[in-house]
């Protein structure tokens, strides 16, 4: 799978309105779509949410395709704030590739998710409050 240059589905503080929208995505986008992610559920975190990969859940969001100048940057950035670093067992986040489906026309999108990882994912299932809807700004 090529995963070289994939938009990212942003679902909590990055969408349009939230507080890392502007400071991350600002400049940095050619564009910004409605869009949902199957296959994931939402779950309340400490200001900020967290999808939770589980079958026939639906997270709402937007696909983010970053201009391509700013894609390396954008991508860095992103993972900093996620706190991602590829392998390690601390994460609270994991970086993966998932099919995203665009609102406006129904296509399916490869796309950068951050998800739960998986001991976050365990605490959330056992003890976590789900987001009924999987709309975050709407919760």
């Amino acid at each position: 799978m090529d995963t070289a240059r994939l938009p990212s589905f942003v679902y909590g503080t990055l969408r349009p309105g939230g507080r890392y929208h502007g400071p991350f995505l600002g400049g940095r986008t050619r564009a910004e779509e409605p869009a949902r992610l199957t296959g994931a559920v939402l779950y309340e975190g400490p200001g900020y949410p967290y999808a939770v990969e589980e079958p026939g859940g639906v997270v709402r969001g937007d696909l983010v395709t970053a201009v391509p100048q700013a894609y390396a940057d954008l991508l860095a950035a992103l993972d900093r704030l996620e706190e991602y670093v590829p392998g390690d067992p601390r994460n609270l986040y994991e970086r993966v590739a998932r099919n995203v489906v665009r609102d406006r026309d129904g296509s399916t999108v490869r796309a950068w998710v951050y998800v739960a990882a998986p001991a976050v994912a365990a605490r959330l299932r056992a003890r976590g409050t789900r987001i009924e809807g999987g709309d975050w700004p709407v919760r």
